[in-house]
């Protein structure tokens, strides 16, 4: 069993009582997140960053793409301590209306994020986005079709940043006062996870990937983080197994997708033959133990006693 994995001490009560149809699940919120990919060679650091928090390349000589990643801060009531991408919860606000949309129809958006609409598909994608430029400084829109946004550091994208953040403005707003259409074309879905029905918060998240744009440059700017990071895939999920990085499920298995790829532009160009099946983690009683497991993901299966207050050490 890897070392790195997030088990709160708590779940083993918690899946008790759901067993004994204690526990009523709370319905997940819409969710998404980004992995971010560059190059290596492609940017020399993150702008307004800390001193040491970007590695430049890989340990072990492996190569292809760097992940950006944020950790958590511990003081965080859902995963803290836990490294993760960029992302968030949808905006209610981004279903209002529709917004200035390059890429793909929403209509290919809506099927391939299996959703009932395209407001929905537009709400999904839109968070991806937003939660990108809100907790890194990227900002996957444009003046066209065909072009993308450079320099995104200045006082002025500060302040709309930190209004999108307090949710003072919201997405559509921001990029009509930009004159700007969002580039779902720089997006490719990747995996979709849903927050087991036992956690007290939960989510239904979707995982896109996208490339750096050129021109831009992360910034360490998440409230919700204490530490950024550029890393190779292959190097994370070692550290994540020898118990350096502390990950949740989806972020260490989507990690170990990302490694047969070369370069950004691969990765992104395979995330159309992505399984975008729900991946749901399930619970259930053999003999005197409770057995959680992810369908399709053996790595993180977990026995706890059936009976009694055990702990769930990782």
């Amino acid at each position: 069993m890897s070392q790195g994995q997030w088990y709160p001490p708590e779940w083993p009560d918690r899946i008790r009582a759901l067993a004994a149809g204690e526990l009523t699940a709370a319905t997940p919120r819409r969710a998404a997140t980004v992995m971010l990919l560059r190059d290596p060679g492609t940017e020399s650091g993150a702008a307004g960053g800390v001193p040491g928090d970007v590695t430049g390349g890989a340990a072990g000589g492996a190569t292809g793409p760097l992940v950006h990643m944020l950790r958590r801060r511990t003081s965080m009531a859902f995963a803290g301590g836990a490294y993760a991408y960029p992302g968030g919860g949808v905006d209610p606000r981004d279903d209002d209306r529709l917004i200035g949309w390059a890429g793909p129809p929403l209509e290919q958006w809506a099927a391939r994020l299996g959703v009932a609409t395209v407001t929905e598909a537009q709400a999904v994608v839109c968070a991806a986005v937003r939660e990108t430029f809100e907790e890194a400084g990227v900002l996957l829109a444009g003046p066209t079709a065909g072009s993308v946004v450079g320099d995104t550091t200045g006082d002025d994208w500060e302040a709309d940043r930190e209004a999108l953040v307090a949710r003072d403005l919201s997405f559509a707003e921001f990029l009509d006062r930009r004159g700007l259409v969002l580039r779902s074309d720089l997006l490719g879905a990747w995996a979709r996870w849903i927050t087991p029905e036992f956690e007290p918060r939960r989510y239904d998240t979707w995982f896109f990937v996208a490339a750096l744009p050129e021109g831009q440059r992360t910034r360490d700017v998440s409230t919700e983080a204490d530490r950024t990071e550029w890393i190779a895939p292959a190097e994370a999920a070692r550290r994540y197994d020898a118990g350096e990085l502390l990950m949740m499920p989806p972020t260490v298995t989507t990690l170990r997708a990302l490694t047969p790829y070369g370069t950004a532009a691969e990765a992104l160009g395979a995330a159309e033959d992505q399984d975008m099946t729900p991946v749901l983690a399930q619970a259930r009683l053999e003999g005197d133990e409770l057995v959680l497991s992810w369908p399709g993901h053996d790595e993180f299966t977990k026995h706890v006693p059936a009976a009694g207050a055990g702990g769930g050490g990782a």
